[in-house]
This record gives C-alpha cells, sequence and structure tokens, in this order.
C-alpha cells in the first residue's frame, strides 16, 4: 500500500505542477491535457504488463520513445563511416551519389584499416587499359542446349524482393529502372504482379515453395497456371528458389499488415493474415525430382532459361544435385548463390544471424563443384549477398560467378535510408510498406531513374577496375586477383583460401580430400 500511495503521489504531483503552470501563466485551455497525464498516470499504475511504468507512472513511458529514437540517433550522431551494418555510411552515400548522379569520388584517402585482418584489395597492373575503350555494359549469355530462348544478363541486376514485401511504387522503379538500364529485375518469391509487368522491364521470374502466381488454392504447384505467366514477353529467365541467404531452411515470410486485398489476390491467399511459405517444395523431393521439375518448367516456359537458388548448408546435399544432372544429362541454366548475408525484408533472428554459407564461401564451393564433375560449361552461376560496389562485383566474378544480383543497394537507390523497419510496415520512406499512406511518397518517375543510373555507374566502376587490372574480359578474372589480410603480418589470394579445381578432377579420381566425405554422403535418390 506504502509504494502504491507513493506512485499516486508522483502522478498527483506531476499533475498538481502542470495545472499550477497552466494557472499562472493563464493557458486555462491546457487544462485538458493535465487531465490527459493524470488519466495516463493512473492507468499506468493499475496496468499489469509493463513493470516499468508501473513504478514509474508517465516517466516510465519515455523509455519505448528512445528505444525508437536509438537506431535514428546511432546512425546519424554514433557510428562512424566505416562501423554501420549491415551496411556502412561510406557504402550507403556511394549508392546514394551514383543514383542521383553526383559526385562520387573519396577525399584524402581511405578511412579503412589496411593492415586490419579481413581487409581486402584487388591487383593493379602496371600496364593497366583504357578502361573509355573497354565495354562499359558487359554481359552474359544465360542458357544451355536443352535451352531455346536465352537471355543475355547484365553482369549486374536486380535481386529478388516480392510486391507484398516492397510497396508497389517500389517494384514499379525498380523494374522502370531495369527497363531504362537494360539490366533484369528478380520479382522474388510473391508471384507476378501488375506492378512488375506494366513498366516492361526484363524480369526474372522466381517460383518458391509457395508457387505464387502458379498455384492451386490448396498451394500446390500448378502447370496451367505457370504456364500462362511464363510465356509472358517480360519474363526472360524462371529461377526456382530452394532457399535464401536471408533464412536458408525457412520459408518466406510476409507480416499480416503487410497482406492487404491486393497481394493476397496476386498470391491466392486469405488476407490480412501472416503468411508463412512451406519451408520445402511439395512438387519434388529428391535431386532427381529437382532436375526433372527443371526440365518440366524449361518446356512449360517454350525453353526460357530456367535456373535454381539457394544457400548452401550441406554440401552433400549440393552434390547430389550435381550428380542428379550428369545421371539425367539434364542441366539447369543458371545457378544463383545467396550468402548468409542477405536479406531485405523479414527473418527469424536466429536464422538471419546463424544459419547459412556466407557467400564467398558458397559461391567458391558452387563453383569447384561444376569444375570438378564437368559441367561447368552446362551452367551460369549469379552471385547475390550483399553486392554493392564494383569491388563486389570484381570478388564475386574472381571466385567463378558469371553475374550478380544485388537488392540493397537497390533499395537504396530508391531512397531507402536503412532504418531497420523492413518488417513493421512501418518503412518512411515507403519503400518496403503497403500503407498508402507512405508508400505516396516514392515518386516512380525520379526513383526509376536513380535505380537505372546507380547501375550504371557501378557497372561502370566495375570496368574501370578492370581496367586498372589489365584485364579486357571479366572472365579473365581470377582467384588470384583478390588479396584478403588473414593476420596481421601475412597475406592470402582467394586462390590460397579458396583453391581452385581443374575440370573433371572428380570424375578423373583427383578429389581433394576436404572434399571426400560429402561427395561419398551424396545421393541422386534422397537429400542425405
Amino acid at each position: 500500500m506504502r509504494k502504491m500511495f507513493i506512485r499516486f503521489a508522483v502522478v498527483i504531483n506531476i499533475a498538481f505542477l502542470l495545472l499550477s503552470i497552466f494557472v499562472w501563466s493563464g493557458f486555462w485551455w491546457f487544462l485538458g491535457i493535465f487531465i490527459i497525464i493524470t488519466l495516463l498516470g493512473v492507468f499506468d499504475i493499475y496496468q499489469s504488463r509493463h513493470s516499468l511504468m508501473r513504478n514509474f507512472p508517465v516517466v516510465g513511458r519515455l523509455r519505448w520513445i528512445m528505444e525508437d529514437l536509438r537506431p535514428k540517433m546511432y546512425q546519424y550522431f554514433i557510428e562512424s563511416d566505416t562501423s554501420g551494418r549491415p551496411i556502412n555510411r561510406i557504402d550507403r552515400s556511394t549508392i546514394y551519389q551514383r543514383a542521383k548522379k553526383e559526385t562520387d569520388s573519396m577525399p584524402f584517402g581511405t578511412q579503412l584499416d589496411v593492415y586490419a585482418e579481413g581487409y581486402e584489395w584487388m591487383t593493379h597492373s602496371i600496364a593497366p587499359l583504357n578502361f573509355h575503350k573497354l565495354n562499359t555494359e558487359p554481359r552474359t549469355l544465360i542458357g544451355n542446349k536443352d535451352c531455346k530462348q536465352p537471355y543475355n544478363c547484365s553482369v549486374l541486376n536486380v535481386s529478388a524482393m516480392s510486391y507484398g514485401s516492397l510497396s508497389k511504387n517500389a517494384v514499379l522503379s525498380l523494374n522502370g529502372g531495369a527497363k531504362i538500364g537494360g539490366f533484369a529485375h528478380n520479382t522474388g518469391e510473391g508471384g507476378l504482379s501488375p506492378y512488375h509487368l506494366e513498366p516492361g522491364g526484363d524480369l526474372i521470374w522466381q517460383i518458391g515453395t509457395g508457387y505464387f502466381s502458379a498455384r492451386t488454392k490448396d498451394g500446390n504447384f500448378c502447370e496451367e497456371t505457370f504456364a500462362a505467366n511464363a510465356v509472358k514477353p517480360s519474363v526472360k529467365m524462371i529461377e526456382l528458389k530452394i532457399s535464401q541467404g536471408a533464412k536458408p531452411g525457412h520459408g518466406g515470410i510476409l507480416p499480416a499488415a503487410k497482406n492487404n486485398e491486393e497481394v493476397a489476390a496476386i498470391r491466392n491467399v486469405e488476407p490480412h493474415t501472416t503468411i508463412d511459405s512451406p519451408p520445402y517444395h511439395t512438387a519434388f523431393n529428391t535431386p532427381l525430382g529437382l532436375i526433372k521439375f527443371i526440365a518440366r518448367l524449361r518446356e512449360l516456359s517454350g525453353g526460357k532459361p530456367v535456373g535454381f537458388k539457394l544457400c548452401i548448408g550441406h554440401k552433400s546435399e549440393f552434390i547430389g544435385i550435381c550428380k542428379a544432372m550428369i545421371e539425367l544429362d539434364i542441366y539447369p541454366d543458371f545457378i544463383t548463390v545467396d550468402g548468409g548475408e542477405g536479406g531485405t525484408g523479414a527473418a527469424p533472428q536466429e536464422f538471419s544471424n546463424y544459419v547459412g554459407a556466407p557467400l564467398l564461401d558458397g559461391l567458391a564451393f558452387v563453383h569447384n563443384m561444376l569444375v570438378g564433375f564437368n559441367i561447368r560449361q552446362h551452367i551460369k552461376v549469379i552471385a547475390s549477398g550483399k553486392i554493392i560496389s564494383g569491388f563486389h562485383i570484381v570478388r564475386a566474378l574472381a571466385l567463378g560467378a558469371d553475374a550478380c544480383n544485388s537488392a540493397r543497394a537497390m533499395m537504396m537507390a530508391l531512397g531507402c535510408i536503412q532504418a531497420l523497419e523492413c518488417n513493421k510496415n512501418t518503412c518512411p520512406v515507403g519503400v518496403a510498406t503497403q500503407d498508402p499512406a507512405l508508400v505516396k511518397g516514392l515518386v516512380v518517375a525520379d526513383k526509376k531513374q536513380r535505380v537505372a543510373n546507380y547501375h550504371h555507374e557501378t557497372v561502370k566502376a566495375f570496368s574501370e577496375l578492370l581496367g586498372a587490372a589489365g584485364i579486357d574480359d571479366p572472365h579473365k578474372l581470377t582467384r588470384s586477383h583478390i588479396y584478403r589480410r588473414v593476420f596481421m603480418n601475412e597475406v592470402r589470394t582467394l586462390e590460397d583460401i579458396f583453391p581452385s579445381l581443374t575440370p573433371g578432377d572428380f570424375i578423373n579420381g583427383r578429389i581433394p580430400e576436404k572434399y571426400k566425405l560429402d561427395i561419398e554422403k551424396a545421393y541422386t535418390d534422397r537429400w542425405n
């Protein structure tokens, strides 16, 4: 009783003080505020959910205000140019500057600690090439022996982000930018929406475990619906999502707040409910089944390039897929390797932080497996996972990629400020929200040009790096072109860290010791 009396006394004193100020100043109309604060204090005392508010009525509410302000204050007033996460201020500024066509040069030298463990750099040549004469729009042709409509893909494209996770204006801007710049836009697993199709940019249609835009009402794959959408002219490639870096082994998540009537109609689900995609596919359940399903998708699409996306987990399972390809003599046209550091929308903390191989490890492994089994020539490899700058593209291609996809950098080109509210439907710049009041702040006519600008300037920077290295063709990049400091006084190339294989090593019995057990445990008729 004594403590309760003290809390009441605190509320009454605060209210009395405010009332005295209002009366003394003559602002009687503030009496309403006095009454509201008094009632609020009484409510805080009697509610049982928050101990802090019970013990410190009214004043205790400041804690939640500070919690909300903390990320903003940290970003703008505390973090250094290099310490920000997940993307530091230097990289964010570069994206914004390139998107706006502003000066993106850096004054006074690097701010990175070049002697810190993990620092990376690429080698340059004493005889560099004139990058003005190099191809500033490098592309790669995707499509193998079974493909009838190969696609000439840019070295940098928009990575998978769904309508529903992103707003309609964000999707319109990304696809509009892709059309201006001549690169591809991955739809994400949320299905084909009018906002993907309306601008007319090239699309990579991603099919996830929910089979959105290609499903029956009960959630199974529907061949008729898939075929009707796959033959649309804007759809240039089809990507089957096995797993993603943000939450590998966990299906996609669409919060109920974002699942409005329009989003639900496109996905063929119930509106205003949280949509958790299944963690696994129901259309197949073995490596052989996966490869046969890819062949069927290619047939239903009229021969368009079909591939799959995954984040590396059990290595033996990917090796089983490679064995299935050889057994059937059927190959996907491309494989997208996602890194565990990826992610743009909602993901459980444990999955986002602790599940899945990072991009560099997964990419090097996939390339080595395809080379070791002598099937690399059939398949193009796309890297996805925190691709932001020209150097990131160089590093990915050096490890074995043919092209790259970028998600968060493209979001920032749209105006994303890294508010870290993608999963709350409260994105303040209208990118990752379905709130109409916030969406209208994103002007498509302006943002689509910014997306195209960012793409152009970043690919141009990539070409300049090639010229500095004395390379006239991106495919001449090797792992020996990239160095990493592994200790204060020790430097290794990526070739030292991720040793390459020669074509057919596994077929000819030259299997490195570190791969032997995984190859032995890999099956084509089951996953493990």
